[in-house]
């Protein structure tokens, strides 16, 4: 009622609200149609991604073998081969993008993601522990990557999982304990990648060379040896990550105006901080686990991501694993097409495309 008197004795407010109205659903429509396109070109990529290979199928192949109604080859080729190497790179992309949105959001840092951090270095050198050292004292399994046999991979998978958690621990105590700034943790990220990559070197120099080339191909990266069971363990940290990094997302938006408006708003900035980091890491540890190293997913989606739709996080959130998902699968059909039939690492392409935005950012500045 006391608006409407208020149009009444000035008309003009009427119409700037109307204004404004106007502006503020051409702004959301914006990033809706964003987040459809991007679901769009998910969608085109997976279905391009599933016709690739040495055994050519068309869309209605792809369709029928998904259900397991075409003939037996085409529903081996499908369903074991390129269904779960394509839900592979969904989901990790999904993973690894929340992942660097949620480090960069908290840490203020458009350069925070798992590579910058030590997290994907951790991750190397709890491989190597367990292929060189583990290997032989853990009877029966072992699994073999590119004909070189190796240890047991629950253990691989365990102790790379455990080296990328103790990466992300000893940022949190340290931080903790000297009240480090934003800017000096992605620093001391930097310097415990040294760290962690100067141990794998060591571990690797008193190794045979058959363990030395177990651990190279684990750190090459592979999404096609992912099992079930850990494609399962994957989408279910991925989905429980996700749900936290929403909900927590008015948060992030405070902090991205200014830790101070974040204090006053009733945000526990230090709070957010470290249980963000620690679900990211979680999710970020869990695909680097199972996939071995997959570099700069995290800073190029949330980034990319950033510049189309600003740094609202209801929004930004969603953009990143969608943009993570097509960055992964677009990698994932270079590596089958550029020399096929071989099939290149999945670290080398993400890191052609990452390394030289990383550059780029250096020399730009790391000002948001």
């Amino acid at each position: 009622m006391q608006e409407e008197k208020l149009s009444e004795r000035d008309p003009r407010i009427a119409p700037d609200a109307r204004e404004v109205q106007r502006a503020y659903g051409g702004y959301i429509r914006h990033k809706h149609a964003v987040l459809v396109g991007l679901a769009a070109v998910v969608i085109v990529l997976a279905m391009v991604s599933l016709s690739i290979g040495s055994f050519s199928l068309s869309p209605a192949d792809i369709a029928a073998g998904a259900f397991g109604r075409a003939d037996p080859q085409t529903n081996a080729v499908i369903q074991n081969i390129r269904l779960p190497r394509v839900l592979t790179a969904v989901v990790a992309g999904i993973a690894l993008a929340l992942a660097g949105c949620a480090y960069q959001a908290t840490l203020r840092n458009p350069l925070a993601s798992a590579s910058t951090l030590g997290i994907a270095q951790g991750a190397a050198f709890g491989a190597s522990v367990a292929i060189i050292v583990f290997a032989g004292l853990v009877p029966g399994g072992s699994a073999a990557y590119e004909g070189v046999s190796a240890g047991d991979p629950f253990i691989t998978a365990l102790c790379a999982f455990a080296g990328a958690m103790l990466s992300t621990a000893i940022i949190l105590a340290l931080s903790r304990f000297r009240q480090m700034t934003p800017e000096a943790i992605v620093l001391l990220g930097v310097a415990l990648s040294a760290l962690f990559t100067a141990g794998t070197t060591l571990v690797q120099y008193f190794a045979e060379d058959s363990q030395v080339a177990a651990v190279v191909f684990w750190t090459f990266g592979d999404l096609g040896r992912v099992t079930r069971v850990q494609l399962a363990i994957m989408a279910a940290v991925a989905a429980a990550s996700a749900a936290f990094f929403f909900w927590n997302r008015w948060s992030y938006n405070a902090i991205e105006s200014g830790e101070g408006l974040a204090h006053g708003l009733g945000v526990s900035v230090d709070g957010v901080r470290l249980s963000s980091m620690v679900v990211a890491s979680a999710a970020a540890s869990t695909v680097i686990a199972f996939c071995g190293i997959v570099n700069f997913v995290g800073l190029v989606a949330p980034h990319i991501m950033r510049r189309l739709l600003g740094a609202d996080y209801r929004y930004l959130l969603p953009a990143s694993a969608l943009a993570g998902a097509a960055v992964l699968l677009a990698a994932d059909m270079l590596c089958h097409v550029v020399v096929a039939p071989l099939i290149l690492p999945i670290s080398a392409i993400t890191s052609i495309v990452g390394a030289p935005l990383f550059i780029w950012l250096l020399f730009r500045g790391v000002s948001r």
